[in-house]
């Protein structure tokens, strides 16, 4: 991987102590060819951009970062199944999150307000990564994504990538009565907001927390936000019509 090239187009390195073999990254809306109100790299086949747009971009995101081989897109539905990587990177299954037991493997998850985890072991042997909106965060998706690696959580390294900012992420009390239930911590992740019967949420914080639940503790990244920073980032929440960025990970 090019990590000069990937800086050079915007894209967005995790700053956590992977092992030297594992190679990741997340793009941006910066580059690509597609048309407002796409613009520009949108990786996204289903949020109704020219087909031939897409394919380029990802052909685009290919090259740049010399991804060793086709990603495994999946079709995202904000569930928690996690699928492996057996059928090959061409079979787009219904999943929001998968894993990689072999080299060059190439998990990828798309996003464009929900959070994209990225997940390794320690020993640099597998990799995961995981498509976190508040359902699939509230429904255990990345507890799910954990319990796919079969090993001790503390070996577990994790970095979460663009999502929206917990200035943004406003919801009804259904919403955070959903979280609270499940998790009484997640009580301090919700702050009242100005629109009378709303509240904010900080999904970072209850994805934090949810990883310590169950013994991961080494977690990264979260300090961006997909809804302020128009620049960078695509957000559903603020245009609706967007597209989406792509969160990779793989080992060499």
């Amino acid at each position: 991987m090019n990590q000069a090239a990937l800086l050079k187009q915007g894209w967005l390195l995790p700053d956590w102590p992977a092992p030297h073999n594992i190679h990741a990254f997340t793009t941006t809306r910066q580059g690509g060819v597609s048309a407002a109100p796409y613009d520009r790299l949108n990786l996204g086949d289903h949020v109704d951009d020219v087909p031939m747009a897409v394919a380029r971009n990802r052909q685009l995101v290919g090259d740049i970062a010399q991804l060793p081989s086709e990603p495994l897109w999946l079709k995202q539905v904000h569930g928690t199944v996690v699928m492996g990587m057996e059928g090959g990177g061409s079979c787009y299954p219904t999943a929001d999150a998968s894993i990689a037991l072999k080299p060059k493997q190439v998990c990828v998850v798309m996003t464009a307000d929900c959070l994209p985890v990225l997940f390794c072991n320690k020993s640099g042997t597998k990799v995961a990564a995981a498509h976190a909106g508040w359902r699939g965060l509230c429904d255990g998706m990345l507890e799910q994504t954990v319990q796919a690696f079969q090993e001790p959580p503390s070996e577990l390294l994790v970095w979460i990538g663009p999502g929206i900012g917990s200035n943004a992420f406003e919801v009804g009390a259904e919403v955070r009565a959903e979280f609270i239930a499940i998790d009484a911590k997640a009580e301090s992740a919700f702050q009242l907001a100005p629109k009378a019967g709303k509240w904010l949420g900080d999904l970072y914080q209850i994805a934090r927390q949810r990883l310590a639940n169950v013994g991961v503790t080494a977690v990264y990244g979260g300090d961006y936000c997909t809804y302020t920073d128009s620049e960078r980032f695509f957000s559903y929440r603020r245009d609706g019509k967007t597209g989406r960025m792509g969160s990779f990970i793989w080992m060499a």
